[in-house]
This record gives C-alpha cells, sequence and structure tokens, in this order.
C-alpha cells in the first residue's frame, strides 16, 4: 500500500505538492491556510517579505507551520532575518484550536484560536499583567490572504505591529 502512495506522489508532486501531504482532520476556519503562502507586508521592523507554510503534520494531528520573514537594512539598522515555528493542535476535550508557537528571538506564545470573518484569529493566553498578542488570518480570495498581527500592553487594546498580504505559492 505505501509503494502505491509513494508512487502515486512521484506522479504528482510536479502538479501539485499538497496531494502528498498527509490526511488531515477537518482545520475548521483554519483549513484554507494549508499549504506554501509567499507574503511581503509592513510593521514596526519595517517593510520586508517572505514565506509561511501551513503542513499537516503527526498523520494529519497537528498542523506545522514554518515562517521566515526578511528585513532589509535601513534607518541605521543592519538587514535581520526572523525565523518562528507554530504548531496548531486540537484541544482534546474541548475540540477547539490551540497552538503555541516559538521564534529566533526566544518567545513563546500560546494561543487560542477561533473563527473570525473570513478566516481565523489566534489570541494568546496569559495572566492580565502579560502583554498580549492577537493573530489574524482573513481570506481575501481563494489564493490569497491578509495577516495581522497584533500586541496589547497590560489593560490595553489591541495595537497594530505588523500587517501584510499573502499568496498561495507553489
Amino acid at each position: 500500500m505505501w509503494l502505491i502512495r509513494i508512487a502515486w506522489c512521484v506522479l504528482l508532486a510536479v502538479a501539485s505538492p499538497v496531494a502528498c501531504l498527509p490526511a488531515a482532520q477537518d482545520w475548521g476556519p483554519a483549513q484554507f491556510l494549508i499549504g506554501p503562502w509567499i507574503g511581503e507586508g509592513s510593521g514596526q521592523p519595517g517593510a520586508g517579505a517572505g514565506a509561511f507554510s501551513f503542513t499537516p503534520d503527526l498523520q494529519g494531528k497537528v498542523l506545522m507551520r514554518r515562517s521566515f520573514a526578511e528585513y532589509p537594512a535601513a534607518s541605521g539598522r543592519p538587514a535581520s532575518r526572523h525565523d518562528d515555528l507554530m504548531v496548531v493542535y486540537r484541544d482534546e476535550a474541548s475540540g477547539d484550536l490551540r497552538a503555541i508557537y516559538f521564534d529566533n528571538e526566544g518567545h513563546v506564545i500560546r494561543y487560542t484560536g477561533k473563527a473570525s470573518a473570513g478566516g481565523v484569529v489566534f489570541v494568546s493566553e496569559g495572566s492580565p499583567g502579560e502583554l498580549r498578542y492577537r493573530l489574524t488570518y482573513t481570506a481575501t480570495g481563494k489564493d490569497t490572504l491578509k495577516l495581522q498581527f497584533e500586541v496589547a500592553a497590560p489593560g490595553k487594546d489591541f495595537v497594530g505591529y505588523l500587517e501584510a498580504s499573502a499568496r498561495r505559492g507553489q
């Protein structure tokens, strides 16, 4: 059976790499995110470009988001690169979307995910005295999306930090 799957994936790899991904459970509002994305954006770090992908892993039990953004040198700052990894999963008891995020700057953020108008929003968990984070993905077309990352100081409302658009990649 596995030989048939390998042969099928080899035949389809050029035409549709997504066809070779492991079967995934229904990811609800995050389903549209599965696959590779190429983006451009602006925000506090400055204008940049990057890419990310959401890939089913562990036999479809988690979605792995791998992401990078590259920022050119500007205003006396050297060029830089940001890399991160986010693991999306379903809470065993409630079935709710959850995620845990790690980046090359040492940040670790735990999120709860919910459906939002046209997409999914991940809001950080934590105590009232901590910074809060909100990461929103909104479909803007069949193969396009908008990404917003917002930060809220303790007791304050969310403020935009980074905004980007992305198109489905190959």
